[in-house]
């Protein structure tokens, strides 16, 4: 077979992708993208990854922000610990490498939220170095090309795909066989649909002569989601409203949301122990409205009650008493946010 890489480095035009991340060695901005698109599409993060470096435009910048402003700006992206975590590995960066971006291997990996795809990426982008990249896209080229049925997502399948990601790099091009393969998988090598009669490897690939196109990559773990229902209490005056933050360490931490309940099973609202805190005694609510949203590992029935009362009541500090007009300069997980621009209007 034809030298691997050189296939791919033939193939790959470095212009077929014309986005902002692509047009620059600055590890910061590599960072940001990277971080930004985890479980993001690419037309949904490019527009937060240019917001972020017009607000933050260095490590230190974003590393002086209130967490609060970083969540906001990161608002409706999702996975929100991304979010924390690059300001925590901002700070470090400030604090351990004097504001600069590490630049080995081994510095990068060691910062908060930065795993070894992540690291081996930055590197090979912005300092040319010989790590090889493997993400999904790349998981997907080589058990194809090559037909490997070990799952990637065991301890042996994830070391089996990292050697052999390393031992095909190109060792003097590492940044831009590693862009190509991962753009290889992203257009041609495609989860579903590959492009086979455009693939240069169609020739030796071995789950095209198998025909387990459709088998690999193999998963060995099957993913099941848990279902939770959040009940929410939105209880408001005629100036104010309650919001609450998140500080669990649960999805959405650091996040704001209404005064809430979450239960298994059904719900009454004659069981509800924050209905009765404030003495709630009517029979039903002033609207009532529920949405869904899906997550990664969860599903989650957001249930949105609205209590207008002529006074609010005192409740403990862990709730913040706000006024209505200010509400959309917190940040609120999706589920919220959703309901808010339905009902913004009414409420404010």
């Amino acid at each position: 077979m034809k030298s691997f890489s050189k296939k791919l480095v033939e193939w790959y035009n470095p212009t077929s992708r014309n986005l902002p991340w692509k047009q620059t060695n600055d590890a910061y901005k590599i960072w940001l993208s990277e971080i930004i698109l985890q479980q993001t599409r690419v037309e949904q993060g490019t527009p937060y990854y240019l917001a972020f470096i017009k607000k933050y435009p260095t490590v230190k910048k974003l590393a002086n922000a209130p967490l609060d402003d970083v969540l906001k700006l990161w608002e409706g992206l999702g996975y929100y610990s991304r979010a924390r975590n690059l300001h925590v590995a901002a700070q470090q960066i400030l604090e351990i490498h004097q504001g600069k971006f590490p630049e080995t291997y081994a510095d990068i990996v060691a910062l908060k939220g930065i795993g070894n795809y992540t690291a081996a990426a930055i590197a090979s982008f912005a300092y040319n170095l010989p790590h090889a990249v493997v993400d999904g896209n790349v998981f997907r080229v080589l058990s194809r090309v090559f037909g490997i049925e070990t799952p990637i997502d065991s301890t042996d399948g994830k070391k089996q795909f990292a050697q052999l990601a390393q031992q095909l790099l190109d060792k003097k091009k590492p940044s831009i066989h590693n862009q190509a393969i991962m753009h290889f998988g992203a257009l041609v090598c495609k989860p579903q649909n590959p492009l086979c009669e455009q693939c240069p490897f169609s020739s030796e690939c071995k789950a095209l002569e198998l025909n387990k196109i459709n088998i690999l990559p193999v998963k060995a773990k099957k993913l099941i989601k848990s279902e939770r229902h959040f009940h929410y209490f939105v209880l408001f005056d005629s100036k104010n409203i309650y919001i609450k933050q998140r500080t669990e360490n649960d999805i959405w931490k650091g996040l704001f949301e209404f005064p809430v309940e979450e239960v298994v099973g059904q719900w009454s609202m004659f069981d509800s122990k924050f209905l009765q805190k404030i003495n709630y005694r009517q029979s039903s609510f002033d609207h009532c409205l529920s949405y869904k949203q899906t997550l990664s590992h969860q599903y989650i029935n957001g249930h949105f009650y609205e209590i207008r009362l002529s006074k609010l009541p005192k409740l403990e500090k862990s709730y913040l008493k706000i006024e209505k007009k200010n509400i959309l300069n917190f940040a609120f997980p999706k589920i919220i946010r959703t309901y808010l621009e339905d009902r913004l209007n009414f409420l404010t």
